[in-house]
């Protein structure tokens, strides 16, 4: 095996292996999601782990400079990065030589730092510990990240709101009585108007979108159009919540962003989002449906008000890892 930098080059194969040949790879590591990035926003590190033409792993990463370090991070561009690895590929033997390989070569590179945030297994075709405890045994250290998910073939389609805790489901109770509505959002005069209420509502809680409006829209018409959707609850015709929703190989339908407008609370539209958005899911056929995280500056902060809220609704947690090592990487 040898390792060898990215090219524009290998950008089919790169997403050929992502797609059909991997096991913990999802669009978030594919180099259409990736490359939706302004020119110049990122140094480009990914990686490639070959066994003459075949690929054996990727690792899509960037190199950034902070105090004075040089920093391999996979990805910066993405919710998940980390090392992604073929189906035939997941011996032990394998992932020893491919960390190796990952290690010298960024040791000859000069790097000091290497940051990791790998593919959760809710979103992997396979379970796959044995990479986390090969990353372990190197000396990595790990941040942990909690999510919320429902598993929807445990749910009876006609009684969702049965899962959810007593005050979430007064809650959604109270939203029927609102005139609400949920539909797909298809237009750009539509996305940009939910996209509005989330900066707004982020601004609110000091924080802001990983992504422009720009590069939303950008993704929906151009790049991941089939794995990408906008949906909003409406009064009458005001859009006063929503969701963008990632489609992760038909397994997961992830919500990436939600958000509500904050002056219209009393309607109850959150609840009224998370119901249709399960009942969606339902309705498609996915087998989970995600609700994201709810932990702050790299898990080491629960955002409790935000966990307890989406625990009223029915959810099971996952952990998303974050794996970290400083040089010499080979100690």
């Amino acid at each position: 095996m040898e390792i060898v930098r990215y090219q524009d080059s290998f950008e089919k194969a790169w997403d050929r292996f992502i797609d059909k040949d991997s096991i913990n790879g999802t669009l978030l590591q594919t180099r259409r999601f990736l490359n939706y990035h302004e020119e110049g926003r990122f140094e480009d590190y990914s990686l490639l782990v070959m066994k003459g033409s075949n690929i054996v792993a990727v690792i899509p990463g960037n190199c950034v400079i902070e105090e004075g370090k040089k920093i391999f991070y996979s990805h910066q561009g993405s919710t998940f990065g980390g090392i992604i690895v073929g189906r035939q590929y997941k011996k032990i033997s394998d992932i020893e030589v491919i960390i190796d390989l990952f290690e010298q070569y960024l040791e000859n590179q000069s790097f000091n730092e290497i940051i990791l945030k790998q593919t959760s297994e809710l979103y992997s075709d396979d379970e796959f510990e044995m990479l986390y405890y090969m990353l372990f045994t190197r000396g990595y250290q790990s941040m942990l990240e909690v999510g919320y998910y429902i598993d929807l073939k445990k749910i009876i389609p006609d009684a969702i709101e049965k899962s959810f805790s007593e005050s979430r489901r007064r809650h959604y109770k109270s939203s029927l009585k609102n005139s609400l509505s949920f539909r797909e959002l298809k237009s750009e005069e539509e996305i940009r108007s939910f996209y509005q209420i989330l900066l707004n509502n982020m601004t609110k809680f000091n924080t802001k979108p990983i992504h422009t409006c720009k590069e939303l829209l950008d993704l929906y018409q151009n790049r991941i159009s089939e794995s990408i959707r906008f949906f909003g609850v409406f009064e009458q015709k005001e859009i006063v919540a929503g969701s963008m929703v990632f489609d992760f190989h038909q397994k997961v339908f992830h919500t990436q962003y939600l958000a509500s407008n904050q002056e219209k609370l009393q309607l109850y539209p959150n609840e009224f989002l998370y119901y249709s958005l399960i009942e969606k899911a339902i309705m498609d056929k996915y087998p989970y449906i995600s609700f994201g995280t709810a932990t702050l500056e790299h898990g080491k902060v629960l955002n409790k008000s935000l966990a307890q809220f989406k625990e009223g609704f029915g959810t099971k947690q996952y952990v998303n890892y974050t794996f970290c090592k400083n040089s010499p990487f080979d100690s």
